[in-house]
Formats: structure tokens, sequence, C-alpha cells
């Protein structure tokens, strides 16, 4: 089921409190949505389905209008994630790398609830939690952007529960970069913040070279803070993770990582999985074959491509510590899967 701002925290709460993390998986596409959703009720973990301006913009959502993207994309999630096939999956909808002029028209939108396109007479679709790219802002523009967003939520009578980063790519954020952040938006608007994104020794992408100053530490050190300063568990979102080994992430889970995105390992599992289904399907897609229209259909590589996706999916779940956590999240959301406050729970 999708959960709402207030769930979400609960749930968040609850990874920073028993140490575990949950997988955010960028998803493209519907169909990578659905793999993430399949993947997460096999390992019985919750899920975060995460979106980037670039797939609200996409040709799968908006088309090129990222606030049309936002209504098409949570509907996607929404109807896939309320089945009740996945009534036992705990699913976040997330944002991510929102980031340009366009940043306070979609997160407000986010925070208020879109309507699914054709019914906009019908109940409104939050997003779980959100967060925004601050990599081109100054700590000023990044403090009074998250101030907005909060005070938004505060003057609609809306929960939020708000990831705050800071430069993730730009080598380990010292404590007292930290320190001024979260404590400026804390001191402001309390209760809002669920995650924090400091820069831990990692970068969005693959690099040659590996993460030689990954530093754990770091991400103690900086879960120790904001929870002295939010006072409530809290825990650390790691970005950049593709990459990492198994002993990494492990390590990092330890130290208070709760949420872990996952884009670039995922987009090159995906892909490859397609070219192969491609190369190995090649005399098929002549026109003449019988079995052309099963081959070429987009059916054809979509279940190549999650035969061999969901597993690797799985397996991040249980390195993070998240397999056979459904139930536990659940029960902390306060929703028995099925109940009347399932079904509301987006409403």
């Amino acid at each position: 089921m999708l959960l709402n701002p207030t769930q979400a925290r609960s749930v968040l709460a609850l990874a920073a409190r028993e140490r575990f993390a949950l997988l955010a998986v960028n998803a493209d596409s519907p169909a990578a949505v659905q793999d993430a959703l399949d993947a997460a009720r096999e390992a019985q973990a919750p899920v975060i389905i995460e979106t980037s301006l670039w797939q609200l913009t996409g040709r799968s959502f908006g088309a090129g209008d990222p606030v049309r993207g936002l209504s098409r994309y949570l509907a996607q999630v929404a109807i896939t994630a309320n089945d009740p096939a996945y009534a036992q999956v705990p699913v976040f909808f997330h944002t991510d790398h929102i980031k340009g002029p366009q940043t306070l028209p979609i997160l407000t939108a986010a925070i208020s609830g879109v309507a699914i396109p054709g019914y906009e007479q019908g109940p409104r679709l939050r997003a779980s939690s959100i967060s925004l790219d601050s990599s081109a802002m100054s700590e000023d523009e990044n403090i009074a952007t998250l101030r907005t967003l909060c005070a938004y939520a505060r003057d609609a009578q809306l929960d939020l529960c708000l990831e705050m980063e800071a430069g993730v790519d730009d080598g380990l954020t010292e404590l007292a970069v930290s320190e001024r952040l979260v404590g400026a938006v804390e001191a402001t608007h309390p209760g809002y913040l669920a995650l924090y994104a400091p820069g831990v020794g990692t970068r969005h992408g693959f690099s040659a070279d590996g993460f030689p100053t990954f530093s754990p530490p770091t991400i103690s050190r900086n879960r120790d803070l904001i929870e002295r300063i939010c006072k409530r568990p809290m825990g650390i979102a790691l970005h950049g993770s593709s990459g990492l080994t198994a002993e990494d992430l492990a390590a990092g889970v330890a130290a208070g990582v709760t949420k872990v995105n996952w884009s670039s390992e995922s987009l090159l599992a995906r892909s490859h999985l397609a070219a192969a289904y491609y190369a190995s399907h090649q005399s098929e897609l002549d026109p003449l074959s019988k079995n052309f229209k099963v081959t070429a259909m987009d059916n054809g590589v979509q279940a190549a491509v999650s035969s061999g996706y969901i597993p690797t999916v799985v397996e991040r779940m249980r390195i993070l510590g998240g397999a056979g956590r459904a139930g536990a999240c659940l029960a902390a959301a306060q929703v028995r899967p099925g109940s009347s406050a399932a079904r509301q729970a987006q409403s």
C-alpha cells in the first residue's frame, strides 16, 4: 500500500531505531515500478519508488511537463501499490533530484496532492516523502527553500516527510555545515525532517577509481548530530550508492543509513538485460519470423528484464536489512492491510 507522509515518517523512525535501510529505486517506467514492487513483495520488504526530474518530464510520464508527469507517476504507483496483491508491501513515493525554476511548483503539488488525470473530483494523491537537489544552491538558498515547503505544508494543514541534503558529491560534509542546515529548518519547522543526506565520500554515477573516501564514521557522526538536534530517531539518506560493495552498504546501514538511493546501477542492470534479450532474439525480429510479434512486443523485453532484475533488487534489500520487515513497517504505520485506513491512507 502507498503510505502517506505521517506513515512514512513512522516507518523511517522504525528503521532508525532498528538499524535497517529502505531501498529507494529510481524507476524510469511503469515496468520498473512493477518490478520494484514485485521484488519488495518477494523480500517482504518496504520499498521507496523514487522519481527525479528527468522521469517526470520523460516519455513514460510527463512527456515534457513535470507536473503532469507527477500526476501520471503517482497514479501509476498508487494503482499498483494499492492493488490487493501488494497489500502487505509498504510503498513510499519519493521525489528526488528536483531542481531549477520548477522546483517549488513540482514539490508544492507533491505536498498538496494531485488528481488522477481524468478523475479530478476523486481523491488526491500525495507524495510519501520529498527532497530536492541542492547541488546548485547555497546553504541559505537550501534552507530558505525547505522552509518555504514546510510553511506551505503547515499553512495547508498537511503533514510532510522531508529529506534535506548537503553537498553529497563534495566529499565529506563537515559537522558544522550539517548543524547549520538541519538546525535552521528544525528550529523554525520542527518535526518535518525525517532524513538527512550529507556527503559521506560517495558520488552520483559510476567512477573508475571507486569510492576511496567512503566513510561510515561520517555517517555515524552525522546521525548522532541530527538526532541530538531533532530529539527523535533520525537516519541518513545515502546518495551515490552504485558501485559500493555489499560490505560497504552493510557498514553504512550499521552506522545509521536508513534510505539508500539506487539509480545508476539499476539502469545499468536493466539496460544490459534488455540488450541481451535483443541480441539473443535477433533472428526472431525478422518480420517473416513466426515469433516476430511475440518477440517485438514490449512485453517480451519487459519480461526478460524482470526475470533478471527482480532477484538483483531482492538481494539488495537483503543487504540493507529490509527483507522481512514489511509487517513491522505496516505496524509502525498503524495500518492493517485491507482495512479502511489502508484504503483511505492517501485520500
